[in-house]
């Protein structure tokens, strides 16, 4: 029997926390004497009133939970928020129409990044503001901001944890998940404030800085301008933001052994180096290319090249340079890797390298069986031999991947003027990248789709970010069976 009244209490509780960083954007825009504070303290005062009122009604219950409850609170979790997050934009009227506002609020904490926004400038602080704040609490996840609090309301979170975080091989870095969250938020508000002081040294107002940071750091890409990073035509805040990108990319465990000075740890790890090598190798195509066919200046083909790239694979979306520009080969490379990813246990989307790296060597061992049947070839990942039940799971995430981003594009491709823009705007969504080809490109958005479009696109932004399987089981008649 699923226990209904947990999923209600815990969902209470986390949208008082939602309130919490509303009325944190209502603070903001009282600092800039805009006309958008009172929309923001309506929108955190019924979203802490409904919050309140389910914790209230249900806190006293039986707090036990299983897996199926950890699995639905999930799923529902984002698009609850995403509910309540639309209020600061219907209420302040810098998104009056609520398809286009819901839109906005999943894609913000999906860390999509994808758009409807045409003057981004016109909006008033405090809701750009939540709008980046909506990347930076989707990040790392609502679930995951929830571990270090839930077990003092006597609710263990290692359900929560499962279903929020379910990568090939979770590499947990302290057996306790209270521990486990407690430390991922300390990196990730250390890098967020680092990154924001090195943005404020590079010529960034202290709030473009914020904003930014948090959304480099949650590999979302919502920028406070409408040229993204190109507005600032800055190589230091561009390398700067790279480099965050690049570290919101890796594992946050490898990040938590970089901060403690155990530098071979990370370098021994295989999945890094298949994340380093393939931004090395795709960024030396591409910067090749912007050196000899566009004739760039060696520094500043590097750097646009690299960016792009880092952009792209770590799904971060931001843009420095209108790549539709370039040659189509070079388009084409940055489709492909929409398809990649940052590492297992990164704030990045998509496929996740450690996938693709396995079905890299999958795919090799299975030549090498053929040659020698009767050999006994184990897939080994960090010197450690891999289940098959593991290869199975990323074999069947991989062809269901594919199966939905068939699908998406057949169905998106009725509503599109193009195949690239129907296929990078189901590419992009699913994989939280942002930023597409086509009529969905770095210099256009999503604003044209039609309403039905991006309530489509929106249900794969929530299933890309929960990586599939979260959400698909909830279909499955044998989940709901007693």
């Amino acid at each position: 029997m699923i226990n209904k009244r947990i999923i209600v209490f815990i969902l209470g509780f986390l949208l008082i926390l939602e309130s919490g960083f509303i009325f944190l954007s209502f603070l903001v825009s009282l600092l800039y004497h805009e006309g958008d504070s009172l929309p923001l303290l309506y929108s955190a005062l019924i979203t802490f009133g409904a919050g309140g009122l389910l914790w209230l009604v249900n806190r006293h219950i039986d707090r036990n939970f299983g897996k199926r409850e950890g699995y639905i609170i999930v799923s529902l979790v984002w698009i609850v928020f995403s509910f309540f997050g639309t209020l600061p934009y219907l209420l302040s009227g810098a998104i009056p129409n609520l398809t286009d506002a819901f839109f906005e609020t999943m894609s913000g904490f999906t860390t999509t990044g994808s758009s409807i926004l045409n003057d981004i400038e016109s909006l008033p602080h405090g809701v750009l503001f939540w709008r980046s704040i909506t990347q930076w609490m989707g990040g790392m996840g609502i679930i995951v901001l929830s571990l270090a609090v839930l077990p003092f309301l006597g609710i263990g979170g290692m359900q929560l944890f499962a279903a929020e975080v379910p990568g090939p091989v979770p590499d947990k870095f302290h057996p306790r998940v209270k521990e486990t969250a407690k430390r991922l938020w300390g990196i990730y508000i250390l890098f967020t404030a680092t990154e924001a002081g090195l943005l404020i040294l590079g010529g960034m107002s202290p709030f473009d800085a914020v904003c930014h940071a948090f959304t480099t750091m949650a590999t979302g890409g919502y920028s406070t301008k409408q040229a993204s990073i190109a507005y600032w035509n800055s190589p230091f805040i561009q390398y700067v933001i790279i480099f965050f990108m690049f570290i919101a990319g890796m594992n946050f465990t490898l990040s938590y052994y970089a901060l403690h000075r155990q530098f071979r740890k990370v370098w021994k790890n295989e999945e890094f180096r298949w994340y380093a090598g393939f931004i090395a190798g795709f960024s030396l195509m591409v910067v090749t290319f912007l050196i000899v066919i566009h004739h760039r200046d060696v520094e500043v083909a590097v750097r646009e090249g690299l960016f792009q790239v880092v952009s792209i694979i770590t799904t971060t979306g931001y843009v420095t340079t209108d790549y539709l520009k370039w040659e189509p080969f070079l388009a084409v490379i940055l489709l492909v890797l929409m398809f990649f990813g940052g590492s297992a246990g990164s704030t990045g989307g998509s496929m996740k390298i450690m996938r693709i790296a396995l079905l890299i060597k999958n795919s090799r061992y299975e030549l090498r069986r053929l040659i020698h049947p009767n050999a006994v070839i184990p897939v080994r990942f960090n010197h450690h031999k891999v289940s098959s039940r593991v290869i199975t799971n990323v074999l069947a995430f991989a062809v269901i991947y594919i199966a939905i981003f068939a699908a998406g594009v057949i169905v998106i491709s009725v509503m599109e003027p193009t195949v690239d823009s129907a296929v990078s705007a189901v590419a992009t969504t699913l994989g939280n990248v942002g930023p597409g080809l086509g009529t969905v490109g770095p210099m256009d958005n999503f604003y044209h789709i039609s309403p039905f479009g991006k309530w489509f696109l929106s249900f794969l932004m929530m299933l890309g970010r929960l990586e599939l399987f979260t959400v698909l089981i909830l279909f499955s008649p044998a989940f709901w069976k007693k």
